[in-house]
């Protein structure tokens, strides 16, 4: 009886992780594919322009600094072409780019060429996503969106732990033809991402709410409400940088714990993330409840990190346990942020504007990855147990500020009964 509950168990996870055939599975193979692209350049890129190409480090920094700020730049321009055009064509263009780029990677020789290859992959890759979620906002019914998203980040782990898993194959070997290989490969992805979105069905631009004789509504960066409501999310995003920079520093200069835990909290990570991403996603098919789904999510961040700042003076054993345990509170943090932003950005554009405004609120995202892992280091490395308690308090005000400012923002758009539910 117990083998047959957790065989049903396991089925229902697994209907619940893999969309059913159609528009959805097809949006979860792009995003897994995309995902196994993205592990094996992110695991094997900065070693291969330090060898092949001969950058130190603090050119290949100061390279990607750069160009993520030419990403960002570009986000609002071409979420509005999704919005003139449909988002499938953009789409298509964006990783038809990206197959070409990463092929040209192996070309590169200096650091200009460099600075230029990695500002247009930027360009690209930071606007597949807003403009993802623009098509799953056109594909989708309401209730379905945050959903279909959910099961895109969980399949998006599992891609990219693959794409990793190749990836260190392939600097085992340490040849340049290896490193050519993860480049080819990574190339040939995206262009499988493309033939995907190709046979994708298209989507009709969402009508304006303007007519002919009205002024066109002003622009989406104007929006001071959903701006705020952006750099809200992005602050709360800072769990990743926690989790990839701060934490791993944390352990090897901040606590006796073994080296070895920080990879197993990544793995720990993503491992409850593809567990869990879509059963926690419920409760996010309004405005009002991704708003609530966020500021839940900025207490349990808070609390993770006041959990890490009691770990420096613990014995090894107890330290690895507490962070352990801190991680989990990390993981349940990170689901509902992710679950809280979707809501958001799907719900909250007004009709006609989805691109636009999904490129606005992936500013929100910029910033935090620009800034977050300087913010967070000299936080929690430079000031210690001090250091962490203020990244929590920062944490815990973003995530309380996102309800009021989410009512605002529905009573300035008036918006449709089935998303201007009460706040608990």
């Amino acid at each position: 009886m117990n083998d047959r509950r957790a065989g049903n168990a396991i089925r229902d996870w697994a209907r619940d992780l893999v969309p059913e055939p159609g528009p959805a599975r097809r949006l979860a193979v792009l995003t897994t594919v995309q995902a196994l692209g993205f592990g094996l350049f992110l695991s094997s890129g900065a070693i291969f322009f330090s060898r092949e190409v001969g950058l130190s480090a603090g050119r290949i920094g100061l390279g990607l600094s750069v160009a993520g700020l030419a990403g960002l730049v570009c986000t609002v321009p071409i979420g509005r072409a999704a919005d003139r055009f449909g988002a499938r064509l953009p789409l298509l263009v964006t990783y038809v780019a990206l197959a070409v780029l990463f092929a040209s990677y192996s070309v590169v020789t200096n650091f200009a060429g460099f600075v230029v290859v990695a500002s247009l992959i930027s360009v690209f890759e930071t606007s597949s996503h807003p403009l993802r979620m623009t098509l799953t906002h056109a594909l989708f019914e309401t209730d379905q969106r945050v959903r279909v998203a959910a099961q895109m980040r969980s399949l998006f782990n599992v891609g990219f732990m693959a794409g990793a898993g190749i990836a260190g194959a392939a600097l085992a070997v340490g040849t340049r033809t290896a490193f050519l290989a993860v480049l080819l490969l990574t190339a040939v992805a995206h262009a499988g991402c493309a033939a995907i979105t190709w046979r994708t069905p298209g989507t009709r631009p969402a009508a304006v709410a303007t007519k002919p004789s009205e002024k066109p509504s002003r622009s989406g960066l104007r929006d001071a409400r959903f701006v705020g409501l952006a750099l809200l999310s992005g602050v709360v995003e800072l769990y990743q940088p926690i989790l990839t920079v701060a934490l791993p520093l944390w352990i090897v200069h901040g606590t006796s714990a073994p080296r070895w835990v920080t990879a197993a909290l990544l793995v720990l990570d993503t491992v409850l993330v593809i567990a869990f991403q879509v059963a926690m996603s419920r409760g996010a098919e309004t405005a009002t409840g991704s708003a609530r789904m966020l500021r839940r999510a900025g207490a349990l961040l808070a609390a993770c990190c006041a959990i890490f700042a009691f770990t420096g003076h613990l014995a090894p054993v107890p330290a690895t346990i507490i962070l352990l345990i801190g991680t989990v509170v990390l993981v349940m943090g990170e689901l509902g942020q992710s679950a809280g932003s979707w809501g958001l950005s799907l719900h909250l554009p007004p009709p006609g504007r989805q691109g636009e405004y999904q490129g606005v609120f992936a500013l929100g995202r910029g910033l935090q990855q620009t800034a977050g892992p300087y913010l967070v280091t000299i936080l929690a490395i430079n000031h210690g147990r001090s250091g962490w308690l203020l990244l929590a308090a920062v944490l815990l005000i973003a995530g309380l500020l996102c309800p009021p400012l989410t009512a605002a923002a529905l009573r300035r758009t008036a918006a449709t009964p089935s998303t201007a539910d009460s706040f608990a």
